[in-house]
């Protein structure tokens, strides 16, 4: 089971996400473009782990306050087009903390320099020059962060086809996360399919 830590999107970054793939599309740019429902932030890679109620567990106790995050910016490498994630106060503390909670659990990640960035899609192929592609400074806040596993179908090359949803939680931790007064990481999670 790949599991990893991960913002997803309000309604109005995910439309101008899908906006500039659009345009990239419309510009004759071909490749795996990432599918509106996998767009998200991974905060942690996890990979293959069996047990995601501890990771849960381990997320619950990193202090959590809400946060505005907006979009800023797009860039190419390694084969990726990917949009931006302007810099603020408070996501990169976070994710170092939601890290070393992780590390000091002996749960393993993969521990890359933290580069907030939305992957829009894989493998781009293009006749002619890059088209210029803008993204529209677009704001959200941030009320939680969730669990995701990525499940790979008979495409299993082709990381555009994996499909990501949250993990449903064990009805204790959810009766544990409603009950809790102190801000979390995993309030707000969503538990179904």
């Amino acid at each position: 089971m790949r599991l990893f830590i991960a913002i997803q999107f309000s309604d109005n970054i995910l439309k101008t996400l899908q906006a500039a793939q659009n345009n990239l599309r419309n510009s004759g740019v071909s490749g795996n473009y990432t599918k509106r429902e996998n767009l998200h932030l991974t905060l942690a890679f996890i990979g293959d782990y069996p047990d995601p109620d501890r990771v849960l567990e381990i997320m619950d106790t990193v202090p959590f306050d809400p946060f505005r995050i907006s979009l800023s910016g797009f860039g190419t490498f390694r084969g990726i087009f990917w949009a931006g994630i302007r810099e603020n106060n408070e996501l990169k503390p976070y994710v170092k903390r939601l890290r070393h909670a992780l590390a000091d659990n002996d749960i393993p990640f993969d521990r890359k320099r933290f580069s907030p960035h939305i992957t829009l899609m894989r493998k781009p192929v293009w006749q002619h020059a890059l088209p210029e592609v803008t993204i529209p400074e677009q704001k959200m806040t941030v009320r939680h962060v969730s669990l995701m596993r990525s499940d790979r179908g008979k495409y299993a090359a082709f990381a555009a086809s994996a499909s990501f949803f949250c993990l449903q939680a064990s009805i204790s931790l959810l009766i544990a996360s409603i009950s809790s007064t102190t801000s979390s990481a995993v309030r707000g999670f969503t538990f179904s399919r």
